[in-house]
């Protein structure tokens, strides 16, 4: 009896990463809104920063991100519109108090310091994110649409991380 309860436990510690992975697959629309989330809000930041900020470094990233995240979204309304999916059209309400409210009050180098930061940490989930669906996507346009969007987000993640370092 000891001998069967142990190989179920070992079945069942065996099998939950498997479980794990596959409960936290993305699908391609839970994608499509999280890669235009993530646009809207790089453009929107962008676009307060490049008045915002006080470092002009930070104002020149900040205007690089405003061009390829709005000439981003345009392409991923398109590949959207192939694979019979839905782009938002809006920042949505969690987004808007997680990620823009936050930056209303700020001034200068402070703001400086946190639009870098997290800079940071979104282009690094993003490359997670986009990483795993150029990978896994259902959709072979999605799936190029991702692997071709890699290396801009890797080129803002480093962009972000030498502001944080002349600092």
């Amino acid at each position: 009896m000891k001998c069967i309860l142990a190989a179920i436990c070992c079945v069942a510690m065996c099998s939950m990463p498997a479980l794990a992975q596959k409960k936290a697959a993305m699908t391609d629309q839970q994608f499509v809104d999280f890669a235009g989330q993530t646009d809207m809000v790089e453009a929107n930041l962008g676009q307060l920063a490049a008045t915002t900020a006080s470092s002009q470094p930070v104002k020149d990233y900040a205007q690089m991100l405003v061009t390829d995240h709005t000439s981003d979204f345009s392409q991923l309304n398109s590949v959207a519109q192939q694979a019979s999916l839905t782009a938002p059209t809006a920042i949505d309400a969690a987004h808007n108090k997680m990620m823009i409210d936050p930056f209303q009050k700020l001034k200068g180098a402070a703001f400086d310091h946190k639009y870098v930061q997290e800079m940071i940490a979104g282009h690094t989930k993003a490359i997670a994110v986009y990483k795993k669906e150029a990978d896994d996507a259902q959709n072979p346009a999605l799936k190029s649409y991702a692997q071709q969007t890699l290396p801009t987000l890797q080129k803002h993640l480093d962009g972000a991380k030498a502001l944080l370092k002349a600092k």
